[in-house]
């Protein structure tokens, strides 16, 4: 069976999680729509990325009102 063979400090046990700790996800204004998106993706709303149309979006009846 795995045992240590010396005890662990508190100290070198949470350096070693350092790294663990959990980020909330990067978002960026749209420079076309002006809603969240995520960098380097196009966006959701408008379909537009790096300046320029990628994703033709059509607007459904209810959006145009």
């Amino acid at each position: 069976m795995a045992v240590p063979q010396n005890k662990v400090t508190r100290s070198r046990r949470n350096k070693r999680r350092s790294h663990d700790a959990i980020f909330p996800d990067s978002s960026m204004e749209c420079p076309d729509c002006g809603e969240l998106k995520r960098p380097h993706h196009v966006c959701a709303i408008c379909g537009n990325y790096n300046g320029r149309s990628v994703i033709s979006m059509e607007l459904d009846e209810d959006d145009a009102e």
